[in-house]
C-alpha cells in the first residue's frame, strides 16, 4: 500500500530531512544510517532522475532486507555512469548483465541462492525502459511467468538516452527523439504505439506490480518495502525524468515527475495478483500543457502555429487514465 502522505504546514531548515517527524515516520533517505547504495563518484548528468531513483529504491530495499540484497543491472545509462572501469559507485553486491538479459541473469542468481539455501538474500533486477520494455521484454515476461523470486525495477526515462535519445517502446506520443523527429504532419513519436508495461505485468497476475515517481519519496519507499514482503516475481515501474533527453532544466526533475502524476499522464498505483489495490488520487487534475511546455521534446506543440490538436490528443490520454484508475478524489 502507498505511504500515508505527510503534509508540512511549517517551513524552514528544520523541515529538511523530516526532522520534525518521529523516527518511525521518517523516510529511509532521512536516516543517517541509510545504506548509500549508490554513492558519490558516479558520472550522472546534473538533475538525473535515474540516479535518484536507483538510490531511493536500493536504499529502501536494503532497509527492508537488513542489507541482504544482490542487484543485477542491465546495460544502459545507470550502468555506464555508475561503473566507469575500473571504478564503481555501488556499495552492495552488483552484477552487470547484457542489455536484454537482466531478468534472466537475476533469475539465475535467485536460483543459485535458493540452491545454497540462502533464503535470506533477495534479488533486485534493474534496467531502463529500453532494457525493460523493448530489448529485455521477452526475458522479463519469462521471469514473470515462471514466478522467479526477483523484484525487477524499470527506471523509465522514456527513451534510449545512453545511445543518443532514440525512441523506445515507452516514449510517449508526440515526443521528439532522434529517431522520431519533430517534422511532418505527425511530428514526434506516433500515437498508438509502445507498451504499457505495468499493465502487461499485471496481466501475468504476479504477486505485486506498482508504479511510482522520484517526486514522491515516501510512496516509492513504501512500495519497495511492500514488494519485499512478497516472494515470486514482482515489478516496479519508476518515472525518472532525464534533463538532456527531455530538453528540460536540471532543476525541474522533481517538478516534472510530480506534474506527470498530477496531469494523470503517469498514473501512480499498486496492484496485487492482477487487481489494483491502491491508487494515488489527485485532488485536482492539472492540464497537460503544464507538464509538456517545460520540455524541449514537446516544443513543436507550442508557439505559432503550434499543434493544439496533438495537445488535445495527449489530454485525452490523461483523461482516459483518470477514468481507468479512478484518479480523481470525490469532493
Amino acid at each position: 500500500m502507498a505511504a500515508q502522505p505527510i503534509r508540512f504546514y511549517q517551513t524552514g531548515t528544520h523541515v529538511v530531512g523530516n526532522r520534525l517527524l518521529e523516527p518511525g515516520q521518517r523516510s529511509v533517505q532521512a536516516d543517517e544510517h541509510r545504506a548509500n547504495s549508490l554513492t558519490s563518484g558516479h558520472r550522472a548528468c546534473q538533475g538525473c532522475g535515474e540516479a535518484l531513483g536507483a538510490r531511493y529504491v536500493l536504499d529502501a530495499a536494503m532497509r527492508a532486507t537488513g542489507g541482504k540484497i544482490v542487484a543485477i543491472n542491465a546495460t544502459g545509462c545507470l550502468e555506464v555512469f555508475s561503473t566507469p572501469y575500473p571504478e564503481t559507485a555501488w556499495r552492495l553486491p552488483w552484477l552487470h548483465s547484457l542489455f536484454g538479459n537482466a531478468p534472466a541473469v537475476a533469475t539465475g542468481v535467485a536460483a543459485a541462492l535458493k540452491a545454497q539455501g540462502r533464503a535470506d538474500v533477495r534479488v533486485v533486477g534493474q534496467a531502463g525502459d529500453g532494457g525493460t520494455v523493448d530489448i529485455g521484454f521477452g526475458a522479463l515476461s519469462g521471469m514473470f511467468e515462471r514466478g522467479d523470486d526477483v523484484l525487477f525495477v524499470c527506471y523509465d526515462n522514456e527513451a534510449y538516452m545512453n545511445t543518443g535519445v532514440q525512441r523506445s517502446g515507452a516514449t510517449p506520443p508526440a515526443a521528439a527523439t532522434t529517431t522520431t523527429p519533430a517534422v511532418g504532419p505527425a511530428p514526434g513519436a506516433p500515437f498508438g504505439q509502445g507498451k504499457d508495461l505495468p499493465r502487461l505485468a499485471m496481466a501475468h497476475e504476479i504477486p505485486y506490480v506498482a508504479t511510482a515517481t522520484v517526486a514522491d519519496l515516501r510512496d516509492l519507499e513504501a512500495k519497495v518495502a511492500r514488494a519485499m514482503e512478497f516472494h515470486g516475481a514482482r515489478y516496479l515501474h519508476v518515472l525518472v525524468p532525464c534533463p538532456p533527453g527531455w530538453g528540460s532544466a536540471s532543476r525541474d526533475t522533481i517538478r516534472l515527475a510530480r506534474l506527470a502524476r498530477d496531469t494523470a499522464l503517469f498514473p501512480v498505483f499498486a496492484a496485487e495478483r492482477g487487481e489494483v489495490v491502491d491508487v494515488s488520487r489527485l485532488r485536482e487534475q492539472r492540464p497537460v500543457q503544464e507538464y509538456l511546455q517545460p520540455q524541449g521534446r514537446y516544443a513543436h506543440l507550442f508557439g505559432d502555429p503550434g499543434r493544439p490538436d496533438l495537445v488535445a490528443a495527449i489530454q485525452a490520454l490523461a483523461d482516459r487514465n483518470v477514468r481507468r484508475y479512478g484518479l480523481l478524489e470525490e469532493h
